[in-house]
């Protein structure tokens, strides 16, 4: 199946005729629409070049684009993953550098996105960001009301609330733990306000310290104290269960990213929500949020259309692309100075003003077993009763040496 669709993807060389028609591959098949509409803002001002939007289903993503690229072939325009999900194919020369003297505009990002848009041997640039995401707590608003509750300041109220909630027969936590990713976004949303945030995320980075450290795994523990506001049976909750669980008002709260706004508002119309980030131990702490690069547009380093591929690539970095994303699509695009006017998500912003790396897919995604592997398998195994965070903090830290040298030896 993957070689019938590598084929023919590309356009026969330029003959001049006119117009040129570029391919997009993406894994947002939930956002087609949004982009189809883009895309026809760029072609009225672009009437010699198409672009067709081709998204495939997100597991299959990878493995069709790898696939595709190996073979020469592939999409002129690349919807590319982020961190160690861009090395894979910027290592290898698949997809062309995009520097400041091409893409003046990547000038005005911010830095800790376009490190998620460089090559780790090279630190090249090789692609334009194209959303930050924040972990966060989603809330009913209505259950909260009608139960008297109001968003936790300190973690001891947040357990409060939880427990009133259960008290009172509603299922607090909506949150699962069959897809392991979805945990691992738990503990990004929980744990850095007890490990301490950017500070040790800077101190593993470097070798410094290790998931052994006990500021990380005493961090991870906190997840505990959640299990007996999940469902009774949440080991076997898969994510689209989860969110089912949340817009059909059958839980209080899901935590997740902020990519879900959008698409709860558009199942439950009715749905009245909002968000809070994880609370700190102590009353008056600005508490950490998790932040990171979503992604990149890139070039096919091979596409026979350059000039053009590159004016749709510059399009991507302007106010004008990053309003019209984030007003479809109610996602806080990478472009300085777009508006935010859609509430929550303009509360989201303002929460992450104080954010920190999302620790594993930021800093430990570079080469396999990534942290994310390791850590998702690992706090499966934490939730469901069979390790101890110690156990977790261990196997992560000894996976990670297979590659990361700081590591080994501990």
């Amino acid at each position: 199946m993957i070689c019938l669709l590598v084929a023919g993807f590309y356009p026969a060389a330029a003959t001049g005729q006119q117009p040129v028609k570029l391919t997009f591959w993406s894994w947002r098949v939930e956002d087609k629409w949004a982009y189809d509409k883009i895309i026809q803002a760029f072609q009225q001002r672009n009437p010699g070049i198409q672009v067709e939007f081709v998204p495939f289903k997100a597991t299959e993503y990878n493995t069709i684009l790898s696939s595709a690229l190996t073979a020469g072939k592939g999409p002129d325009i690349i919807h590319l993953r982020a961190y160690g999900g861009l090395e894979t194919f910027a290592a290898p020369g698949y997809i062309a550098q995009l520097d400041f003297d091409k893409l003046p505009e990547l000038k005005t990002f911010s830095r800790q996105l376009l490190d998620g848009a460089r090559g780790r041997k090279d630190g090249k640039l090789y692609g334009v960001p194209f959303a930050t995401q924040s972990l966060v707590i989603y809330y009913n608003k209505k259950i909260f009301a009608q139960n008297n509750l109001s968003v936790p300041k300190t973690w001891d109220e947040f357990l409060t609330v939880l427990k009133t909630l259960k008290d009172h027969g509603v299922l607090p936590l909506a949150n699962g733990g069959k897809e392991g990713w979805t945990l691992e976004v738990m503990s990004g949303v929980v744990a850095p306000n007890f490990y301490g945030g950017t500070a040790f995320y800077d101190a593993v980075t470097r070798g410094q310290t290790s998931f052994k450290d006990t500021a990380y795994t005493n961090a991870l523990a906190k997840m505990l104290d959640l299990r007996p506001y999940m469902h009774p049976n949440f080991m076997g909750v898969d994510y689209t269960t989860m969110q089912q669980q949340f817009i059909n008002e059958q839980a209080a709260m899901f935590i997740g990213g902020s990519w879900e706004i959008g698409f709860f508002k558009a199942q439950n119309k009715d749905l009245d929500f909002d968000i809070f980030v994880a609370p700190p131990s102590k009353a008056g702490t600005t508490p950490w949020v998790s932040s990171y690069n979503d992604g990149n547009y890139g070039v096919n380093a091979k596409t026979p259309y350059m000039d053009a591929a590159l004016k749709f690539i510059q399009f991507t970095a302007t106010r004008e692309f990053g309003q019209m994303f984030t007003d479809m699509l109610a996602q806080l695009s990478a472009v300085p100075g777009v508006e935010v006017r859609d509430p929550i998500l303009k509360h989201v912003q303002e929460l992450s003003r104080k954010a920190t790396p999302y620790i594993m897919l930021v800093g430990f995604r570079w080469q396999a077993p990534t942290g994310s592997t390791l850590l998702q398998s690992a706090l499966q195994g934490m939730m469901a009763g069979s390790k101890t965070p110690e156990q977790v903090g261990d196997e992560v830290t000894k996976g990670l040496s297979a590659w990361f040298e700081p590591f080994q030896g501990r």
